[in-house]
């Protein structure tokens, strides 16, 4: 069974950075778990945004004007492909050539017949968002910049695990902190959630605190400037824990990753046959041990950037087996009926 890595890819904020391969196209975003998740090793073309001419005003028709990050559905399905290589910026035009976007977009839209919205997410000083098409098997990223300038594309073959996705934990669980925090990776398709793609991965989140659509203020490159650094994880129900790992250092440069423990500092709970998973902690700030018992809420530890991670976060997920990668993950039933996805923003504000 190939184990799927926990890499966190950081999106850049002073320019969106973009890579390209020929019939996929893709952005560096914010993420953890596994694969080739936005295919961002994908030995394609590396270039940095630049400055672009102001989107025109929403209109209905995508063949007029400049098109805007919400015609980008309506555009493609009118086969209106050259007005959307107009939006391309100039880094990304010199990755793809307008012939192979045309040939790329024509096979993708290829039976399609709608688009539908799948998540919107904003970080980083970019905007991401998602659409799926009508039969649920195909999916496609846009990344604009605040003017809508087209950053960067991914199309995305879609398969769906609907066997699983509607069997949830027997017990509720509480958010595993406290205030509001991003949810960056998670849903129910491997678009919005690219640890679906694995089973012991599937329904995983990532999780980070963000201010104004940033993650950090101040140094990128120091842990503290991240405002999930050092955040109490606490409980997200009674149980027993039956692993800790404590002792990974906190990557620093951020950015730097370590590959050799991927879920770096965690600690796993058994919650009655049920086992969550809080992954990339603080170095040293774990405050359980295996055998201790735990209640709802209680503090654990602290969110860390530990192992193969690139900004602070948390990496959270049920499995029905106390290894990660020996057993499945299990679709969250949380308290209160909320579902979250890519996007949200969930928690209370304190």
């Amino acid at each position: 069974m190939k184990k799927p890595s926990f890499t966190m890819i950081k999106q850049a904020s002073a320019s969106v950075k973009i890579a390209a391969a020929v019939g996929t196209l893709a952005v560096i975003l914010t993420a953890c778990g596994g694969g080739d998740s936005a295919a961002t090793n994908n030995n394609g073309a590396t270039g940095e945004a630049s400055s672009s001419p102001t989107a025109a005003a929403s209109t209905t028709n995508p063949n007029e004007a400049l098109i805007t990050p919400e015609q980008l559905p309506d555009a493609l399905l009118a086969g209106n492909y050259k007005g959307i290589y107009e939006r391309f910026s100039a880094p990304f035009k010199e990755s793809v050539s307008e012939a192979d976007f045309l040939k790329m977009a024509e096979s993708f839209m290829s039976g399609v017949k709608s688009l539908d919205k799948s998540s919107l997410l904003n970080k980083s000083g970019a905007e991401q968002r998602t659409w799926v098409s009508d039969s649920g098997t195909k999916g496609i990223i846009g990344i604009f910049d605040a003017e809508g300038t087209i950053l960067g594309l991914q199309v995305k073959e879609l398969t769906p695990a609907t066997e699983t996705d509607n069997i949830l934990t027997k017990n509720s669980y509480s958010l595993p902190f406290r205030g509001e925090w991003l949810v960056v990776w998670g849903g129910n398709n491997a678009l919005i959630n690219y640890h679906y793609e694995y089973e012991s991965q599937r329904y995983a989140y990532d999780f980070v605190q963000a201010k104004d659509g940033f993650s950090y203020e101040g140094d990128p490159l120091k842990n503290e400037s991240y405002f999930a650094f050092g955040q109490d994880i606490i409980a997200p129900a009674d149980g027993t824990v039956v692993s800790v790992v404590n002792d990974i250092a906190d990557n620093e440069p951020v950015g730097v990753m370590n590959e050799k423990a991927p879920a770096g500092n965690v600690v796993v709970i058994d919650h009655g046959g049920e086992y969550s998973y809080l992954a990339h902690l603080k170095k040293g700030s774990a405050v359980v041990k295996p055998g201790d018992k735990v209640s709802k809420g209680d503090v654990l530890g602290q969110t860390g950037n530990s192992g193969n991670s690139s900004e602070a976060h948390l990496h959270f997920q049920l499995s029905d087996g106390k290894d990660l990668f020996t057993s499945s993950a299990i679709a969250v039933k949380w308290e209160g009926g909320i579902k979250p996805v890519q996007g949200e923003t969930i928690g209370s504000a304190e």
